[in-house]
């Protein structure tokens, strides 16, 4: 998983709509599905996309797919952008800028 994969990912809204979704626990391609007006192969062509940039994983239970968030990735990121900011800081306060 790269960045760019990441932020390519969270660039959609419908993405980032499952998401949060997903923020309430695991939900089958379907469940997903039912809080959008657009087609199965749709949901499940945004499902692979947030799951090739590691942000959800899969796990078949029966006849269905249920998907839930990948946490680590968002750790890594989170803690990415916090490294960043700091360094933002210190580049402020640092009088020999």
């Amino acid at each position: 998983m790269g960045f760019q994969e990441t932020f390519k990912a969270l660039s959609d809204g419908t993405r980032r709509r499952i998401l949060g979704l997903l923020k309430g626990g695991s939900l089958s391609a379907g469940e997903i599905g039912q809080h959008f007006d657009m087609t199965g192969a749709t949901i499940s062509h945004h499902l692979s996309i947030l799951k090739d940039a590691g942000l959800v994983t899969d796990e078949k239970r029966g006849k269905y797919v249920y998907y839930e968030l990948n946490l680590s990735v968002f750790e890594e990121l989170i803690s990415w952008l916090q490294e960043f900011k700091e360094d933002l800081s210190y580049d402020k306060n640092d009088p020999k800028q």
